[in-house]
């Protein structure tokens, strides 16, 4: 489990296409000069989000501490996207990998690039089950749940699908 402080920042990693655990683990590898990582949550495999008729996905979610402010960290995070192939299609489709900000402590942002917390957290089982393993007590600034909370109250709301299937370690 990790502290969380104002430098924390909780990324969530998904991939789709390719070889999608190298894929995470490439771009957790990538994410190192940006601070240092103090948690990685277990590699998850999920059904598709948005757009249904798509490959599975393998997710994950980390924390790092960071200086950089969060309109650089999503330039950055950007950037290894882009360096490592992923090209803008249709939104919520396939990709070979997605890194998306989650939080930054218990800021809140809210700009046309970025909005954090996440603005799709609370209504994604892929993001909150490893969210909720590596951050068990942060509570949602706004919402005021706990990922944990923020499940049940999902589970509860969507009926069908598979949970997340745990794989392996990030």
């Amino acid at each position: 489990m990790a502290l969380i402080t104002d430098r924390t920042a909780a990324l969530g990693l998904g991939s789709n296409l390719g070889n999608r655990l190298e894929n995470l683990r490439e771009a957790a590898e990538r994410l190192k000069p940006l601070g240092h990582i103090t948690a990685k949550s277990d590699v998850f495999e999920t059904e598709p989000w948005g757009v249904k008729d798509q490959p599975c996905f393998l997710n994950a979610c980390l924390t790092i501490e960071t200086s950089l402010a969060h309109k650089e960290l999503l330039t950055f995070v950007k950037g290894i996207e882009r360096d490592m192939g992923r090209r803008m299609t249709i939104r919520w489709g396939a990709r070979n990998i997605d890194i998306d900000i989650l939080l930054v402590g218990a800021n809140c942002f809210d700009t046309e690039e970025l909005h954090v917390p996440h603005l799709n957290l609370p209504n994604r089982e892929f993001v909150l089950v490893p969210l909720m393993q590596i951050l068990p007590g942060w509570r949602h600034p706004t919402v005021g749940l706990s990922a944990e909370e923020m499940l049940k109250s999902l589970r509860a709301r969507e009926s069908g699908g598979c949970p997340p299937l745990r794989i392996t370690a990030l």
